[in-house]
């Protein structure tokens, strides 16, 4: 499936165009603040995902799922704190991890929460 992928840019665009495809709303991609970067952010209904795509071409060093460490999900969050800070947005929010490989795509909602 993901043979053809060769940067993680081209990992982002088949996400969001599969993301698309399952009813999301491109928001923004690669919000970009000090503390970090958000691959993506969409709308699901009236919910903000913040969206992290991890592709991995094989798995020698670990599941693109795997990769998402705690401090990861640390940086993601306080730029998505500084995201709705921005952007005064009001909506319920939650944050997804797309998994990418050769195989597959693996989306998991609700990948993890605030701490």
């Amino acid at each position: 499936m993901a043979e053809h992928l060769q940067s993680g840019k081209q990992a982002e665009q088949l996400a969001c165009d599969y993301l698309q495809q399952q009813g999301l709303t491109l928001i923004t991609r690669n919000y970009h603040c000090r503390r970090g970067e958000i691959d993506l952010i969409m709308l699901d209904g009236q919910t903000l995902v913040f969206i992290e795509v991890r592709y991995r071409r094989n798995a020698y060093h670990g599941s693109a799922l795997e990769s998402i460490t705690k401090s990861k999900q640390s940086r993601i969050i306080t730029t998505a704190q500084h995201y709705l800070m921005q952007s005064g947005s009001q909506h319920n929010c939650r944050f997804d991890a797309i998994a990418i490989t050769a195989e597959q795509i693996v989306w998991i909602r609700d990948a993890f929460q605030l701490t």
